[in-house]
């Protein structure tokens, strides 16, 4: 058996044409789910919703930013018509109750179930009931914490702290490859489909950046594929796979599809007619919950438009059951204490090893060295 690499060497820049996998205590130590949140998703970028579902005063959204829950909410700052989006910390300041359990509309208050401390659209508390007794307490000095927020293409995206990078940078090149005939705000939001998948997020997303799986996993997706000609490139804070569409005329109608991964855990993929978003949710160093919702052309083929969600709704469904299957079984194989790690494919799996450089990257500014070694924050 080999020696098992020191932390370091396993943090070192590899070039692609040597490159390994990351060793599977970075996908299976319990410490790690800690490490993630703070070195990677409190100072990145996460994708909550898309602007149609915050169209009004009160319309909200809830998320859970990789265990902290936050909502988006549409205020009512303006007389003549919608208020700004904020992102708050869905979490009262009393005893720590949701403030919303779920996406609504045209709310005028955000009402916490627990005790009922309401607070106004702006996050500032409003009432508290029975709270006479409590010498010095100012409910108007009570607010909920609010994040960063960035509206790009109609996407909605929050930072919990400051993030690693400006939001330009995150997305830099993204608008002129979709073009103007795609732009993602002339959307329609469909439906939201969750699973939940007993495997590290980071697995999930070493599964979706490569379409060297596609022949042998997703026979239904790679008989739609041109897998001849599919092309994966990397940007800075993102990477993205291209292929023409070959017999998807019914369901797809003519064009190609772009599948965007943008650092940490937002996926794009965008067909003609349709975007779909994904969104990786860990929820512990083992499980993870990925979101998809659907949205549409507002403008699309208004006669067929049913019958064709549908059929998108049921392969994608088919899709992911396959990718759900694998990737359960990659994560009983990274804790089984078998695997060492492989060499990567540099024509097929160059973007997981750009995921992977980020990462090392990440990892290698904490305060740490293994994360065996690491004490919980």
């Amino acid at each position: 058996m080999p020696a098992t690499p020191s932390p370091s060497a396993d943090l070192a820049a590899q070039p692609l044409s040597h490159a390994t996998a990351l060793p599977a205590r970075f996908y299976v130590e319990p410490a790690m789910a800690a490490i993630d949140r703070r070195l990677l998703f409190d100072r990145g970028w996460q994708l909550l919703a898309h602007v149609c579902q915050l169209r009004n005063p009160g319309d909200h959204v809830v998320a859970d930013f990789a265990g902290l829950p936050v909502i988006a909410v549409r205020g009512a700052d303006v007389a003549d018509g919608p208020g700004e989006i904020r992102v708050f910390h869905n979490v009262c300041r009393h005893r720590a109750g949701p403030i919303a359990s779920c996406d609504g509309l045209a709310a005028r208050s955000l009402r916490c179930r627990y005790h009922g401390w309401t607070y106004g659209l702006d996050g500032v508390l409003r009432s508290a009931p029975e709270m006479a007794q409590a010498e010095d307490f100012d409910a108007g000095a009570v607010r909920l914490p609010q994040l960063r927020l960035h509206v790009w293409q109609g996407l909605v995206f929050a930072a919990v702290a400051e993030p690693a990078m400006a939001f330009e940078a995150l997305v830099a090149g993204i608008d002129a490859r979709i073009g103007s005939a795609r732009r993602l705000e002339h959307y329609g939001h469909h439906r939201r489909v969750g699973y939940d998948i007993a495997c590290n997020w980071k697995v999930y997303v070493d599964n979706y950046l490569e379409g060297y799986h596609v022949p042998h996993i997703h026979p239904g997706l790679n008989a739609l594929l041109d897998y001849r000609s599919y092309v994966t490139e990397t940007a800075h804070w993102y990477s993205y796979q291209w292929s023409a569409l070959e017999s998807a005329g019914e369901l797809y109608g003519d064009g190609d599809a772009l599948y965007y991964w943008l650092w940490p855990n937002t996926m794009l993929n965008i067909l003609p007619g349709r975007l779909q978003t994904n969104r990786v949710v860990p929820l512990g160093v083992d499980r993870c919950r990925v979101e998809f919702d659907f949205y549409y052309a507002l403008d699309g083929d208004a006669d067929n438009a049913g019958a064709r969600r549908e059929a998108d709704l049921a392969f994608s469904d088919e899709v992911q059951l396959e990718d759900l299957t694998i990737c359960e079984d990659v994560q009983r194989g990274l804790a089984s204490g078998s695997y060492r790690p492989g060499r990567l494919n540099p024509l097929r799996e160059n973007a997981v090893h750009h995921f992977h450089e980020l990462l090392r990257a990440a990892y290698r500014q904490g305060p740490w060295t293994s994360p065996a070694a690491t004490p919980l924050p």
